[in-house]
């Protein structure tokens, strides 16, 4: 039987919707189905790109990559891990940490730092925004304009979790509205911005690294190494 190949707009539509129907199943399915739902998600995002004819190394998928991608992951994951044990010890930035989704048990903390963030949330994102569209938009926008667009989408897919911020975590909240006492609306533009910003970090990583792996590590760190400082911070406080 033939396999029908699609083409590169089409394809780039599916992507979005896989994607966009990820993220409803996640805001709405018991947290422990995070990480099937990425799982899944995962797998059809790269078999649409490759069904749109992106090759291994065009997805920044192929394994003889992975050593690169490490070399250029690593450094900026260790200084997120330095960054985050100094903000988590000095009393300025303490409160930025106190996050309440964060797990109140070191089990859970650990859960949430080596299966939930990698496997349900950093693969979703990297293998959709850091491989496939990139892939699917490089050839009418280039390089350059696939990461753009694809760091833009990358800030939009966060305004849904931006809801849960203000009552998560309100330091945080305030200080990515500026410091003021952010409004829902405020708070989303806010995160819109900076995870934009990251997406277009997370974009070069990929380019210089020349794989996802690059990236990924740096994301995993970010919010790996989040919930353990917030695990440390909000100990000492309840204890």
């Amino acid at each position: 039987m033939t396999r029908v190949r699609l083409g590169r707009p089409t394809a780039c539509v599916a992507a979005l919707g896989v994607l966009g129907a990820a993220q409803f199943l996640r805001e709405r399915l018991p947290r422990a189905a995070g990480v099937p739902v990425s799982v899944a998600a995962s797998g059809a995002l790269v078999g649409i790109a490759r069904r749109a004819g992106a090759g291994w190394d065009e997805l920044g998928l192929a394994r003889g990559r992975l050593g690169r991608g490490a070399r250029y992951g690593t450094p900026p994951a260790l200084a997120v891990a330095a960054a985050y044990t100094a903000g988590a010890a000095l009393p300025v930035t303490r409160p930025l940490f106190a996050d309440a989704r964060a797990a109140r048990t070191l089990p859970g903390a650990l859960r949430q730092a080596l299966v939930d963030v990698p496997l349900g949330t950093v693969l979703l994102e990297e293998t959709g925004f850091r491989a496939v569209l990139p892939a699917l938009l490089r050839e009418p926008y280039g390089t350059r304009g696939a990461e753009a667009l694809t760091a833009a989408l990358f800030g939009l897919w966060h305004v849904l979790p931006s809801g849960a911020l203000r009552a998560a975590n309100p330091a945080l909240a305030r200080a990515s509205a500026g410091g003021s006492e952010p409004s829902r609306a405020a708070t989303a533009v806010g995160n819109v911005l900076v995870t934009a910003a990251g997406g277009l970090l997370f974009g070069l990583l990929r380019r210089r690294g020349d794989s996802v792996l690059a990236p990924a590590l740096a994301h995993s760190a970010l919010n790996s190494f989040g919930y353990l400082a917030a695990y440390a911070v909000r100990r000492p406080a309840e204890g």
